[in-house]
Parts: structure tokens; C-alpha cells; sequence
């Protein structure tokens, strides 16, 4: 058994908002990987794959999510699977953001919307 101490969370920061990892393959050898999205009132993230499946449940706040050619509205007790190979885009609420845990298999990769680009592991899977 691991026990991964809330003072070892890693925090990664983009243009959108804040990812917390919880555990990943670098912070105990986890199988899957888990961490919270803090996301900032309006942020867009972009329109991406990934090659393994994401399992999203909302903490706080609200999102619009765009899945595989269909759109969502999410509130915080939401849960989306987003199966792997589907283009998925999560649209924070304007006025609050969001919060929310996410989990995927160690080691996921994103790749482009269009099939043409592997990004690789976002270091948050990692």
C-alpha cells in the first residue's frame, strides 16, 4: 500500500486553470492517475483527444462539455465518461469555473483534435 500525503500533490498550471495530482505513476506507482481541475470562470480548454478514457466528476460550479460531436451541461454531482478517441472541449462557467476530479489510466495521452499530433502524457497523468 502507498499512502501519497496531501503535501505531495503536485500542482500544474495552465492558461485555463489549475491541475492537482493526486496520485500518478510518478507519486506511488499508481495504475491510473487522479487529479482535481480547478478551472477559471470562462476558461476554455481546447478541442482534444485522448487515447484512453477519462472519467470526470464535477466538485463545484458548472460546465458546458462537448463530446464527440454532442454538448452537455454539467453541474457540480455530474459525472461524464469520455471514452477514449472521442474529441472532447469543457467550457467553464463564465461567473464561477469549476471544480472537478478526474481519473484516467497511467500514463493517457493527449493527441489532437484532428488525429494528426500525439502531445504525449500531460505531466498531471504522469
Amino acid at each position: 500500500m502507498t499512502v501519497i500525503r496531501g503535501t505531495e500533490a503536485r500542482r500544474s498550471e495552465t492558461a485555463n486553470g489549475v491541475m492537482t495530482t493526486f496520485a500518478s505513476p510518478t507519486q506511488g506507482g499508481a495504475s491510473r492517475s487522479l487529479w482535481r481541475v480547478d478551472a477559471r470562470p470562462g476558461a476554455e480548454g481546447p478541442a482534444h483527444d485522448f487515447d484512453a478514457e477519462q472519467v470526470w466528476t464535477w466538485l463545484t460550479g458548472s460546465a458546458t462539455v462537448e463530446l464527440g460531436g454532442e454538448t452537455y451541461q454539467v453541474t457540480a454531482g455530474d459525472t461524464v465518461v469520455m471514452p477514449a478517441r472521442t474529441v472532447r472541449r469543457v467550457l467553464a462557467d463564465p461567473d464561477e469555473g469549476y471544480a472537478a476530479v478526474v481519473t484516467a489510466p497511467a500514463g493517457a495521452r493527449a493527441l489532437a483534435a484532428d488525429g494528426d499530433g500525439d502531445y504525449g502524457v500531460p505531466p498531471w497523468i504522469a
